[in-house]
């Protein structure tokens, strides 16, 4: 993860003071219905930690650890762009990537109610 973090432009680390985190656990999202919706990433804005970012290594084992290692580099730099994405839209008081982030919750919710359905 330190190779990605140092190829991004300096600039986008602006604000962050907190840094990257790498957690060695599992996180299921709290908005979950089964046990398959895991939180690889947050961007966390406190008034007395700062602003950082946490990726959780033990989730991206769960969702992408049957890839090849090239593939899950790829899959991690993704989640790391995407929490960037969340501290720079946060600084310019923007939502767009939360919004996008609620489309695919719904979707989510969607993709379980059909798949119910379909069983009953």
């Amino acid at each position: 993860m330190t190779e990605i973090v140092a190829s991004l432009p300096e600039e986008i680390f602006f604000d962050l003071n907190g840094g990257v985190l790498l957690k060695e656990e599992v996180k299921l999202s709290p908005h979950r219905i089964d046990d398959d919706l895991y939180i690889l990433g947050e961007y966390h804005f406190d008034r007395v930690y700062g602003r950082y970012i946490v990726i959780y290594f033990g989730s991206m084992q769960r969702v992408y650890g049957h890839l090849s290692e090239e593939k899950y580099i790829k899959k991690l730099e993704d989640v790391v762009k995407h929490e960037l994405t969340h501290h720079l839209e946060h600084r310019a008081r923007e939502r767009d990537l939360e919004k996008e982030d609620e489309r695919r919750l719904i979707h989510y919710y969607e993709q379980h109610a059909r798949h119910r359905g379909s069983r009953g």
